[in-house]
């Protein structure tokens, strides 16, 4: 595999303002790269590294907390959405034939999700790991040009939840779900229904199923994060960040034609790693992503 060095460019953006709620005072956008396709699916391991995924590409990339930027895998599944878990594997939607992986650090795949009862995903896009060990994750349909298949044989676009070995459907009443993130402590996850403009916002229940499913913002989302005072980033044209009562508190602008995804990342984790179509980012802020 080939290794990069990178040579972090600074941007020529102008600084955020000083009554920036979540941006650090005169902070500037720092584009990492911009070689790739398509970058989604940020994730962040225990010391600030942060994985994400050039999905046209086919790669899964690494960039570390000291600075350099290297492929981690390739092929990778068509991966997309990404999301550590408490063990420290990879957890990823690997779109190519619509799993869900399970990802060691020495490369060795798991599939622990391949159907839902006797129909093939749709193909799975974003993921959560809860406290408790429990994927979280959507399934709408994107049709690929690398597919053989041109319908997908379930209509319906859910959120599902895969357990010990058994994947359990929560909700399909959504146009497009997308976007995923869940609250440090497991009492909460978010949703977006791009597909109609909306974010979700459930009880999560011991048993890992969902209660009091409530409308959180009027806006899509194709990924999300959350930070540690609870505040809610949205993607798509740029980033919007919502406060726990559903508040849009700040708007943070990104050069670039989509902003897929966003996660904290860096020894201390205050660095908003940011993809942006054929770019990677990042943004010095005064939260700290949520642990």
């Amino acid at each position: 595999m080939k290794n990069y060095t990178l040579f972090v460019l600074l941007a020529t953006f102008t600084g955020f303002a000083v009554n920036a709620q979540v941006v650090e005072s005169g902070a500037q956008l720092q584009l990492i790269a911009d070689h790739f396709k398509f970058t989604e699916g940020p994730a962040a391991d225990a010391m600030g590294n942060v994985f994400f995924t050039d999905q046209p590409n086919n790669r899964i990339w690494k960039y570390g907390t000291d600075g350099t930027l290297s492929v981690f895998m390739e092929p990778a599944g068509r991966a997309n959405g990404l999301y550590f878990d408490r063990e420290g594997y990879l957890i990823a939607c690997a779109d190519e034939h619509y799993e869900l992986w399970r990802i060691g650090m020495d490369k060795q795949v798991q599939k622990l999700a391949v159907n839902y009862k006797d129909s093939l995903f749709n193909g799975p896009n974003d993921v959560w790991v809860s406290p408790s060990g429990m994927i979280y994750f959507t399934d709408p349909y994107y049709q690929r040009d690398y597919w053989t298949r041109t319908s997908p044989q379930m209509h319906n676009r859910a959120l599902y939840v895969y357990d010990d070995g058994r994947v359990t459907r929560l909700d399909s009443q959504f146009k497009q779900p997308n976007g995923i993130i869940g609250t440090p402590d497991g009492k909460f996850l978010y949703v977006a229904d791009i597909g109609d403009s909306k974010i979700y916002r459930y009880a999560i229940q011991a048993n890992g199923t969902l209660a009091d499913k409530q409308l959180f913002a009027s806006q899509g989302s194709d990924g999300m994060t959350i930070d540690a005072e609870g505040n809610i980033y949205l993607t798509g044209k740029g980033i919007d960040v919502y406060n726990p009562a559903g508040q849009k508190i700040e708007h943070i602008d990104i050069p670039a034609n989509w902003t897929a995804n966003v996660c904290f990342g860096g020894p201390n984790r205050d660095l908003l790693f940011i993809t942006a179509s054929e770019k990677v980012l990042t943004l010095r802020m005064k939260v700290k992503g949520a642990r």
